[in-house]
């Protein structure tokens, strides 16, 4: 006795109870939003809004930011001082991304991260 394939609602066809290309479809979306959303949930513990940034520099401007929270010296991530307002300190966290912090004495306070465009074409900090 030969087996006949059925049609599914979605308008698959396949053997089973259920269409499995659908259920495994639905799998991945729901675990996609998960990811997102424990991404997303990471946010809450930053120092600085970094939400609207690209994910590799959010990695990275966190990195920096926990060197520093651990009295690294900014040198170490080449970090410098603006001429113009001495008590703001750029750090670069991609090629075109910049830490913008302020130093309060012996306190190293992070303020945003630009783009290097921004940092560019304004003075932070000013």
């Amino acid at each position: 006795m030969a087996r006949r394939k059925k049609k599914f609602p979605c308008g698959h066809k396949g053997y089973g109870q259920i269409c499995h290309r659908c259920a495994q479809k639905q799998e991945n979306v729901a675990r996609k939003k998960e990811e997102k959303q424990q991404w997303e949930a990471t946010f809450e513990e930053d120092p600085i809004d970094l939400s609207a940034l690209p994910k590799n520099v959010v990695i990275k401007a966190r990195k920096i930011m926990t060197g520093i929270a651990k009295e690294n010296d900014y040198r170490a991530f080449r970090g410098k001082r603006l001429r113009h307002d001495r008590f703001i300190i750029s750090i670069p966290v991609t090629r075109n991304y910049r830490l913008i912090c302020r130093d309060y004495g012996s306190l190293l306070v992070p303020e945003a991260v630009i783009s290097h465009e921004d940092y560019n074409v304004c003075k932070p900090g000013g």
